[in-house]
């Protein structure tokens, strides 16, 4: 049976991730350090084949997708910003449990709560779930094997935990900066569950770095998984 293979990938870091800033809407660029970290993984690591590269409409998912994927235009897809944090953008934690009320219930996952001006975890998640089914429909129906889709760390985590199997949380589907998770969609499981298979995570190890017990995919369990790129990343 045909599957088709979609890759997540969150954006590079930008000077608000390093300053613990909420930056959901806020249109950042990456910083250099961020493109530094990019093509160093990109030299040292695996990234997918990209036949079609969705990005957030945002610079830095943007760039990012420029630089791991140069010469293949991409298209933009609003509704895979990230995260509309209304009054809490520009600030950090701290500064929100301070001085804002409801941020600790928001932090919290109370339902119905949402930042003033922005949007609540149910809105964010339907938003992005509901765009993201579109764009798995989509690409079966155009019959494409690799899809590479550029956003955020959010918007991600949210997606694995509503689309991925294993199941997990999104707080365990947690990503660093330029890195991500394959999922395998087949036919049969996409319109029986709306659920796709993740199979590895992004990049990955060249051939030969890997060790001779290493399989082509993961042990299917996050948070026990054999290769966490994060261990790598200031080799």
């Amino acid at each position: 049976m045909k599957t088709y293979k979609i890759h997540l990938i969150r954006h590079g870091l930008t000077e608000d991730n390093l300053k613990g800033i909420y930056a959901g809407h806020t249109d950042t660029s990456l910083c250099e350090e961020g493109k530094a970290q990019l093509l160093q993984l990109k030299e040292e690591y695996v990234y997918p084949h990209a036949d079609f590269v969705f990005t957030s409409p945002l610079k830095r998912c943007k760039e990012t997708a420029e630089l791991i994927y140069p010469g293949i235009q991409s298209v933009e897809i609003d509704a895979l910003t990230e995260y509309n944090f209304g009054e809490f953008e520009g600030k950090t934690a701290e500064e929100l449990h301070e001085k804002q009320p409801l941020f600790d219930r928001w932090i919290r996952g109370e339902e119905g709560v949402a930042p003033p001006f922005g949007e609540s975890n149910e809105e964010f998640t339907s938003r992005i779930c509901t765009a993201f089914a579109k764009i798995v429909d989509g690409i079966i129906k155009s019959d494409s094997d690799n899809v590479v889709i550029v956003t955020h760390g959010g918007v991600i985590s949210t997606l694995m935990a509503n689309f991925a199997i294993p199941e997990a949380s999104a707080t365990e589907w947690l990503t660093p900066s330029g890195c991500g998770y394959t999922l395998l969609a087949s036919h049969f499981l996409w319109m029986s569950g709306r659920k796709l298979e993740a199979i590895r995570e992004i990049p990955d190890l060249p051939e030969e770095k890997k060790e001779g017990n290493y399989y082509d995919g993961w042990d299917y369990y996050p948070n026990d998984d054999d290769f966490d790129i994060s261990e790598y990343l200031n080799d």
